[in-house]
């Protein structure tokens, strides 16, 4: 196995994991729960300071298990019955009575949240008191990344940040060499034993698939394509049905269904992006399960990679990037080669790349249909030599294009989302 090869796994191990629910909120119910085991009873008021971004991405969806949307429930159900040990799915076992409690304790003003300016993306510091007692736990540069914790003002955990950057969302790839061409190379190439655990993820987020084709979560955007296609308005073909089946798992997950997401790189719509899609076309190709295992590494992997050159918050709707990692690997599966793999992957990003994100909420269903409609698109035409380079932001090499988006969202992008957070918050 070659060195880089053992990073890569290490980097998908690290990034794509299952989650329950919307990770922003998630990232406040996480941090009271584990404040609310420090202090070792019910606290009687919980402060929620999160970052900009990480209010955007919790006002508007719900939390799963509650019926609720936003940070206030997040962080009430976290302190009455989040399971800390559990992480991203810290609210796996909640009920009716947990939720009642919560809300109990929402409608009596027990719970404050407060948006503050902040450089790091992911941060959030949840103050939990009882009595004259108070616990505070710090979550920054990683959704479940705790920096510190504090009983009563003396610190009981201080993260090492002699290297600040380390273990963050953002600095996950720093040091790796890491490429499109070794992304491709280790998919194909690792044993197969190696990456079986990919297909975790297509049980995980088919699974949710499922459950928004069966129930109506949201604003029902792959139930209304079934709809479409029974009453013979559309037709059961490839696209329809990995658009369908992609924003029905969306549709689920934005609705508050209790199923986790294999998500990917801190979001559970883009590891349904870019998961489902690629089911999709292996069950259309009628591979097996080892070639659907090396092209889930491939789009996980690869989606990861394009999203490390720009912040893991930001005005960018990331399912563009995402999507054009799964026509990578949806082209690889119908037999293309690797320079059409990487035109696929030029295509989606000449088409998505201008969808912003204002916010996690139900309509992200409706984003990722379209991107993951682009990607099958885009694999299509690159199978038949049609590729959009050297127009726009994207250059003659993939990398290139990689590169400018990464500097379109860094540099570019910034006062687009301070606009939308000014909107949201007005």
């Amino acid at each position: 196995m070659k060195p880089q090869w053992s990073q890569y796994i290490n980097i998908i191990k690290s990034v794509v994991k299952p989650a329950l629910g919307c990770t922003e909120p998630i990232s406040a119910a996480y941090a009271a729960a584990v404040a609310t085991s420090i202090l070792g009873t019910q606290p009687e008021t919980v402060k929620v300071k999160v970052s900009e971004n990480l209010y955007k991405n919790a006002v508007g969806v719900f939390v799963p298990g509650t019926g609720y949307k936003g940070l206030h429930i997040a962080a009430a159900a976290g302190a009455v019955a989040g399971a800390p040990d559990m992480g991203l799915e810290v609210l796996k076992d909640i009920s009716a009575d947990d939720v009642a409690a919560a809300k109990q304790m929402i409608d009596k003003g027990q719970i404050e949240v407060e948006a503050i300016a902040s450089d790091v993306f992911i941060y959030c510091e949840v103050m939990a008191e009882a009595g004259t007692d108070r616990a505070t736990v710090e979550i920054s540069g990683g959704h479940t990344r705790i920096t510190e914790k504090t009983l009563n003002g003396e610190s009981l955990f201080k993260l090492d940040t002699s290297n600040a950057d380390s273990g963050t969302t953002e600095s996950v790839c720093e040091g790796v060499d890491i490429s499109v061409r070794g992304i491709y190379e280790f998919a194909t190439e690792i044993e197969p034993e190696s990456i079986l655990f990919m297909n975790e993820a297509a049980e995980l987020n088919c699974a949710l698939s499922q459950e928004g084709m069966s129930y109506d979560y949201g604003l029902k955007v792959g139930r209304t394509m079934m709809d479409q296609i029974d009453q013979g308005v559309l037709g059961e073909d490839l696209i329809n049905r990995t658009v369908m089946r992609t924003s029905a798992a969306s549709d689920a997950r934005m609705g508050g269904a209790v199923l986790p997401a294999m998500s990917n790189y801190g979001s559970g719509n883009q590891g349904i992006a870019a998961t489902v899609p690629v089911v999709e076309m292996a069950r259309f190709r009628n591979v097996g399960e080892e070639m659907q295992a090396r092209a889930l590494a491939m789009s996980h992997l690869m989606a990861i990679y394009i999203k490390s050159h720009y912040p893991p918050l930001s005005a960018f709707c990331g399912n563009s990037v995402t999507s054009s990692a799964s026509a990578f690997a949806m082209t690889y599966l119908s037999g293309g080669s690797f320079e059409q793999c990487s035109h696929a992957m030029q295509n989606v990003m000449s088409d998505c790349s201008g969808m912003v994100c204002d916010g996690a909420k139900s309509s992200c269903a409706m984003k990722v249909a379209t991107s993951s409609g682009a990607a099958v698109r885009s694999c299509l035409m690159a199978l038949s030599g049609s590729v959009a380079n050297e127009q726009g932001i994207i250059a003659e090499t993939v990398e290139e294009t990689i590169r400018n988006v990464g500097n379109m969202v860094s540099t570019g992008m910034p006062n687009t989302d301070h606009a939308i957070i000014r909107i949201m918050t007005a």
